[in-house]
């Protein structure tokens, strides 16, 4: 791995509004140009827009769905690649050349590739299907990459997975924080009217998004994927309004000792910016870790205990 200097972004999307939306990666990722940032991430489905979409028909979906190879977004976003000299990834509604949907995100890199993640984890939409396949792979700059989204990020086994499959960089798109969940100590809701008075009285909305419905809850698990790992993490996030929830931001840049590298709490549209040494990474001890694993102890974790469910069952179980 080369050193690089990459940023995690945080913006209030639009639902359904690509143009909108499209439009700050744009401006964002000019931002990142004049910081030298080489490798962009922002948050996840940011382009079609998240929550809404639990409530849209199947052909709602459709509509805002699009393809990969020769969709108005991925054209936008190599493009900007190009113009920039920069890997940027971003998140959408995909369909597949099948016709099925996904929850997907699209790494766009400057000399024109392109690659796709499609969650492994997906509950947002009975009519979006979940991915089956790692994505890990090679960027110009000099990096290996793998890509985890929101939820797949909790199942400790996939982070392992990215590692083995030789990630250096773990990028870790997510719509998360100020979450309803069915965990009585994991996130809970935050009043809207704090947002909308963030201009006014922005130490109230802050302290939510520092407190345990955003920044301390992410505390008690992120930093330990990338240290058990021995992973450069950069994490993106939703921040705002997001329907009837308010996304907590709190963009992250995570070194392999899980270590913070760049991190804010601003209630804004906001980017953290930060130099990956990968002198770091080579004895950290997460990367020590793997070389003391022993696989045949494991098999029990590639076997059906009876208790796993559909994760659209799991996240909304009251």
């Amino acid at each position: 791995m080369n050193p690089i200097t990459v940023a995690a972004v945080q913006f209030n999307h639009r639902p359904g509004d690509k143009t909108y939306n499209l439009g700050r990666v744009e401006a964002l990722t000019a931002e990142a140009k004049a910081r030298g940032v080489e490798l962009i991430a922002f948050p996840e489905m940011c382009l079609t827009g998240y929550w809404h979409v639990r409530n849209l028909s199947a052909e709602a979906c459709r509509q805002l769905a699009e393809p990969i190879q020769g969709g108005r977004s991925t054209d936008t976003l190599l493009e900007l690649a190009r113009r920039h000299e920069m890997t940027i990834g971003a998140g959408l509604i995909e369909r597949g050349d099948d016709g099925r949907l996904f929850n997907s995100y699209v790494v766009a890199m400057p000399d024109g590739q392109i690659a796709v993640h499609r969650k492994l984890h997906c509950f947002i939409s009975e009519h979006l299907e979940s991915g089956d396949e790692y994505t890990v792979f090679e960027i110009p700059q000099g990096a290996t990459v793998g890509v985890l989204i929101c939820y797949d990020n909790n199942i400790v086994e996939n982070v392992r997975m990215n590692a083995l499959l030789g990630a250096e960089i773990l990028l870790a798109p997510h719509q998360t924080g100020g979450c309803n969940s069915p965990s009585p100590h994991c996130m809970g809701v935050i009043d809207p009217k704090l947002w909308e008075q963030r201009e006014s009285n922005p130490e109230a909305i802050e302290a939510e998004f520092r407190g345990p419905k955003g920044r301390e809850w992410l505390r008690r698990w992120l930093p330990a994927r990338a240290h058990d790992n021995g992973l450069f993490l950069i994490f993106s996030n939703g921040v705002g309004i997001d329907d009837d929830e308010v996304r907590t931001g709190n963009a992250m840049i995570l070194g392999p000792y899980g270590e913070t590298l760049a991190e804010t709490w601003k209630a804004a549209d906001e980017m953290v910016v930060a130099r990956l040494d990968p002198s770091l990474q080579a004895s950290c001890t997460g990367r020590r870790w793997l070389k003391s694993r022993r696989p045949e102890l494991y098999r029990p974790l590639t076997e059906r205990t009876g208790i796993e469910q559909d994760t659209r069952i799991v996240r909304f179980a009251k």
